[in-house]
C-alpha cells in the first residue's frame, strides 16, 4: 500500500524522524487556516501518488494566507498524469541550504535490504544515477545488523554527505530505518532530506510503501486504506478475503490457487487473439477452499464488473475435492439467482473430478458450460465474450 505524503510523514513523526509542521486538508479554506494557524510561510503540496508534483505545478511556495487560498485554488482538482488531486498539504516552508536523497528498500534480486544515498536530492533519483552514476551509493544491509549510528554514518558517507552534517544525518538515517524495519515496509524514501542554514536535518518529504502481506500484524494501517480511490470491485473482494485485481478485460476468471490463475490468464489471453482480441478481465484466486459461500463471493465480484461478458472458472481438485467445487458452483448460481446473468464455462481436473462433472450435468444449469480441457475452455470463454461485446 502506497502512502500519500502526510501519511508518511506521520510515521515519520511517530518515529521521531524530524519534519516540518503541517495539515492537510481537502478545501480552499482549509488551506488559508492551517496557514494562518502555522503564521509562517508555507509550502502548498498536491497529495497524490505519483512523483513529478512539482513540475506538474502541485507544489508551490506561499508567503500569506492569501498565496496559499490562491494556490490551494489551483492546484486542488489538478491533474497529475492522471491523478486527480483532492487533498493538500500545508506544511511549514523551510529555509534549504542543501538537499540530499536517502531511502531504504527491499532488494528482492538479492534477498535482501538496500539503501540508496545521494548528495545529489531534490531530482528524481533516475536522472541522477543516470547522468551522475558516482554519486549513487547503493549500499545491501544485513537484516540480521540492521542500521545503527556506526551503520547509518557510513551510509551518509558513501551517498557523499558533506563532513559537517554526518552526525546529525546518521541520527535520522537511522530513525528512518526504524520506520522501515517497525512498519514493515517495503519503500522508505525521503528526496529532499534538507539541510537547513541553521544545521538542521529535516525530511521535508516523504515516499512510503507498506507491506500487505503484514496487516495481520499491522492493524493501524488500516487507517491508511485510500477507500475513495479503491476499486468498488477490489473493496468488496477484500471485505470477502478475495485474492482479486481488477484487468481491462472481457473474461472473468475464477480459480484455485495463484498459480493456476496465472496460467488460465495467459491461455485466455492467448485464446483471445482469434476472438477480435478478448481479454481477461482479473485476477481471482479463491484459494484452497471452493464452498458455495466463496463461490458465491467470487461470482458476485465478478459479474458486477460491466466490462465481464463471459466468466472461465478453472479449478483443479486437490484439498478441495471437484464434487465439492461442482457443489460450490450450483449452489453459489441459486444464491445470486437473477444476479447470475452472464455465461459460465467451468473446467474442473484432479480429486474425484467425474462426480464433480456428473453434479454439473445433472443440475444443467443454461449459463454453465463444462469443457474438460483447460484450452478449450479458454477458447470458449473467449469465444462467447467476443459474441456478447
Amino acid at each position: 500500500m502506497d502512502l500519500y505524503e502526510y501519511q508518511a510523514k506521520e510515521l515519520f513523526v511517530k518515529h521521531g524522524v524530524p519534519s516540518s509542521e503541517g495539515r492537510v486538508t481537502d478545501t480552499v479554506e482549509g488551506a488559508r487556516e492551517i496557514a494562518e494557524e502555522i503564521g509562517k510561510p508555507v509550502m502548498v503540496k498536491a497529495q497524490v501518488k505519483v512523483g513529478g508534483r512539482g513540475k506538474a505545478g502541485g507544489v508551490k511556495y506561499a508567503a500569506t494566507p492569501d498565496d496559499a487560498e490562491t494556490h490551494a485554488q489551483n492546484i486542488l482538482g489538478l491533474d497529475i498524469k492522471g491523478h486527480v488531486v483532492k487533498k493538500l498539504l500545508i506544511a511549514e516552508a523551510k529555509d534549504i541550504a542543501e538537499e540530499y536523497y536517502i531511502s531504504f528498500l527491499l532488494d528482492r534480486s538479492n534477498r535482501t535490504y538496500l539503501s540508496i544515498c545521494s548528495v545529489e536530492g531534490g531530482m528524481e533519483i533516475e536522472e541522477v544515477a543516470a547522468n551522475n552514476p558516482e554519486r549513487v551509493a547503493k549500499i545491501a544491509i544485513d537484516a540480521t545488523k540492521g542500521v545503527d549510528l556506526a551503520k547509518a554514518r557510513e551510509i551518509a558517507e558513501a551517498g557523499h554527505y558533506p563532513a559537517e552534517v554526518l552526525d546529525a544525518a546518521a541520527i535520522t538515517i537511522s530513525k528512518l530505518w526504524e520506520v522501515f524495519i517497525k512498519e514493515d515496509a517495503l519503500l522508505v524514501e525521503v528526496n529532499p532530506l534538507v539541510k537547513t542554514p541553521e544545521g538542521e536535518i529535516l525530511a521535508l518529504d516523504g515516499k512510503v510503501t507498506l507491506d500487505g502481506n503484514a496487516e495481520f500484524r499491522q492493524p493501524g494501517h488500516a487507517a491508511f486504506a485510500d477507500i475513495e480511490a479503491t476499486d468498488p470491485l477490489e473493496l468488496k473482494a477484500k471485505e470477502n478475503d478475495l485474492n482479486y485485481v481488477k484487468l481491462d478485460g472481457e473474461v472473468g476468471i475464477i480459480g484455485n490457487g495463484a498459480g493456476l490463475v496465472m496460467s488460465t490468464l495467459d491461455v485466455v489471453a492467448y485464446a483471445g487473439e482469434k476472438h477480435g482480441g478478448v481479454k481477461p478481465a482479473n485476477f481471482l484466486d479463491i484459494g484452497g477452499g471452493a464452498s458455495a459461500a466463496v463461490m458465491a463471493a467470487g461470482l458476485d465480484v465478478i459479474l458486477n464488473d460491466s466490462q465481464v461478458k463471459s466468466v472461465f472458472v478453472n479449478v483443479f481438485g486437490g484439498i478441495t475435492a471437484c464434487d465439492a467445487v461442482a457443489n460450490g458452483i450450483v449452489q453459489a448460481l441459486e444464491i445470486l439467482g437473477d444476479e447470475a446473468n452472464k455465461p459460465l464455462v467451468v473446467r474442473l481436473d484432479g480429486n474425484n473430478v467425474e462426480e464433480g462433472r456428473r453434479i454439473l450435468a445433472e443440475a444443467n444449469h443454461p449459463l454453465v458450460t463444462e469443457v474438460d480441457t483447460m484450452d478449450a475452455a479458454a477458447d470458449k470463454a473467449a469465444e462467447l465474450a467476443a459474441a456478447a461485446k
